[in-house]
């Protein structure tokens, strides 16, 4: 910090919060987290910020908005943009998708892309890439699950992608077994942007608590029911009561696009109803910190997924 730059007593103007007269300046900015379907992002986002901010399932296309999780190290704050997989839409929820994900990168400060080693330089990531290119939009390369692949085909891959002319700095991780994320997390924290924190010092995420909510119980649908019925439902948290015991009400809506598919959910005299319940109620418990009192009702809509406050909701352009 240069001697015009140090805040003095007198100056009307604040000093930005976590600064201090000769300590390090504070910075902020936004960064990207791209791939295919079940690359990993969310478990990503989730190690870093150290709670669960984003919903994981081993089924693809499980993130549906954008969701920002909140990292601070040392005077650096990094808010990740948790965004949906990409892929090559077909529906307009697809599309909506798809476009949130690209929003997300083009107003971001930093790009990571991350790349499932697994499934190397498959067409959905070709297709990033390209897109990468054609904004001009330089990012950082991740691969991840390096656990999972033997370290030649690790190297290769790495080059492959590396050659594209779209990447800056390679990093080679574990997000679920957090190996490499402490590099990662240095390297971008060195470079973000100087300026005061844009989020409070211990706020983790700008997800509603509603809509928080609603994403807990749409992950416990997603692990309990094996069927692709998860990708024809929504979860809209209808109602939150705060009671005088501390405690919480929360009421919420699965809907359904047939009532074969409400049969599924709340399964053999409402016994799959009552587990998916239980998920996710112990988990909110965790997360709130307090006692939950989760109420589940399945209603039918057969066009939930061509309705735009749906869309509102999670963020998405239902006109994308």
């Amino acid at each position: 910090m240069t001697p015009s730059d140090t805040p003095e007593t007198n100056d009307n103007e604040p000093v930005p919060e976590g600064a201090a007269e000769g300590a390090k300046p504070t910075r902020a900015g936004f960064i990207a987290v791209l791939g295919a379907p079940n690359a990993g992002k969310s478990t990503l986002v989730n190690t870093i910020i150290g709670t669960k901010v984003s919903i994981v399932s081993p089924k693809v296309q499980t993130t549906r908005s954008i969701v920002r999780g909140i990292a601070m190290e040392g005077q650096s704050q990094l808010i990740f943009v948790d965004t949906p997989g990409i892929f090559k839409p077909n529906r307009r929820m697809e599309r909506a998708m798809v476009s949130a994900a690209w929003t997300g990168a083009a107003d971001a400060d930093m790009v990571m892309l991350l790349v499932d080693a697994r499934r190397g330089f498959s067409e959905d990531v070709k297709a990033i890439i390209d897109g990468l290119l054609e904004a001009k939009r330089k990012a950082v390369l991740v691969i991840n699950k390096v656990d999972t692949v033997a370290r030649p085909s690790l190297l290769d891959l790495s080059a492959d992608l590396f050659d594209t002319g779209a990447f800056s700095d390679v990093f080679m991780i574990s997000a679920l077994k957090g190996d490499g994320v402490r590099d990662l997390v240095d390297y971008l924290a060195a470079r973000m942007p100087e300026g005061p924190w844009l989020f409070p010092e211990d706020e983790v995420s700008d997800l509603p608590q509603r809509l928080l909510a609603a994403e807990i119980t749409r992950e416990k649908l997603f692990l309990n029911l094996h069927q692709e019925l998860p990708y024809s439902v929504s979860i809209e948290t209808e109602a939150w009561e705060e009671r005088k015991d501390g405690s919480v009400r929360i009421d919420q809506i699965i809907y359904v696009m047939r009532d074969s598919q409400r049969s599924i959910v709340l399964g053999k005299q409402g016994a799959q109803i009552k587990r998916i319940g239980a998920a996710a109620r112990t988990e909110l418990e965790e997360l709130l910190e307090r006692r939950v009192h989760l109420f589940l009702h399945v209603k039918v809509a057969e066009d939930w997924h061509e309705r735009r406050d749906h869309y509102m909701a999670w963020g998405l352009d239902f006109d994308a």
